[in-house]
């Protein structure tokens, strides 16, 4: 089945999507991006996707392409014309194009470039991985300084994820002067003698949606919790860690660097803030 997907105000199926070669977000990586899961053919907090994105467009003095409501719709219209149960919708919004290569922004009028498709992903809460565990390696941070602004520059984070895959691992954390930030696309944190531990929000790390929505369960059920810098070698000697992401929802970690947390399967700290969210995102999807 061919995909429609949504280009600059216009449903098209896949193949005839078409934009400049002149356009920022390829010659720059000058764009955002947010991805939105569906399950049951509803949008997982699709307001705190709407505020983050408004806030990334703002940081890059850009253009909304349109209004939340008009944002809504769209998402909302591809679900039904792509028949998704479970899977993703990715937006992704750059500065435009006008018509040729500088460095220097283009005028204001210039209309920003608007993107959006969804990716069929039967069983994505269902997920054979949670239930397994990741694997994950610790690799060195040399992103720009801007982390919380969710921009689609993501070489390095693709590069640390092959790093993972060529060390048999399934993804990264990334560690800058001696803590670590963050995962190659997700919030990291670790669980010792029943606190979770992750670290706090700043410019160093992305601000995630699934990240605050799981924290906000968390702290409803009673865990307790520390927002605080972290190394690497006290995660290795947690007795379980995960990650979240809007993609992957709660993901246990069960290897770091090679070694086993716990047991080597997924701890039940991570197991139970999964079914939480999962849970409670059901009952709250639009």
């Amino acid at each position: 089945m061919t995909r429609t997907v949504y280009v600059n105000g216009e449903y098209l199926p896949e193949t005839e999507a078409t934009v400049s070669i002149f356009d920022r977000g390829f010659l720059m990586a000058d764009a955002v991006y947010e991805v939105t899961s569906v399950l049951g053919g509803k949008l997982i907090d699709f307001e705190g996707h709407a505020v983050r994105l408004k806030r990334s467009l703002d940081e890059l003095d850009m253009a909304e392409p349109c209004t939340k409501e008009e944002l809504l719709e769209i998402h909302r219209k591809l679900v039904e014309l792509n028949e998704i149960d479970e899977g993703l919708i990715y937006l992704q919004v750059t500065r435009g194009s006008d018509g040729d290569r500088d460095f220097v922004f283009p005028s204001e009028d210039t209309k920003p470039t608007t993107v959006l498709f969804t990716q069929n992903k039967p069983g994505l809460a269902d997920s054979p991985a949670a239930k397994k565990g990741a694997k994950i390696i610790s690799i060195e941070d040399i992103r720009w300084g801007r982390r919380d602004i969710k921009t689609v520059q993501l070489l390095y984070p693709s590069m640390g994820k092959m790093m993972a895959k060529k060390a048999g691992a399934d993804d990264a954390w990334m560690i800058e002067d001696g803590y670590v930030t963050e995962g190659t696309s997700n919030n990291a944190y670790f669980v010792k003698d029943g606190v979770i531990v992750t670290r706090p929000l700043s410019n160093d790390i992305l601000h995630g949606i699934t990240r605050k929505a799981v924290l906000r369960m968390a702290a409803e059920a009673q865990l307790k919790i520390e927002e605080r810098l972290f190394t690497i070698e006290e995660a290795k000697e947690a007795d379980e860690a995960f990650t979240t992401s809007a993609s992957a929802f709660v993901m246990p970690v069960v290897e770091i660097d090679g070694i086993a947390l716990g047991d080597g399967s997924p701890g039940p700290i991570a197991k139970r803030l999964r079914e939480i969210y999962l849970d409670e995102s059901r009952k709250a999807a639009i």
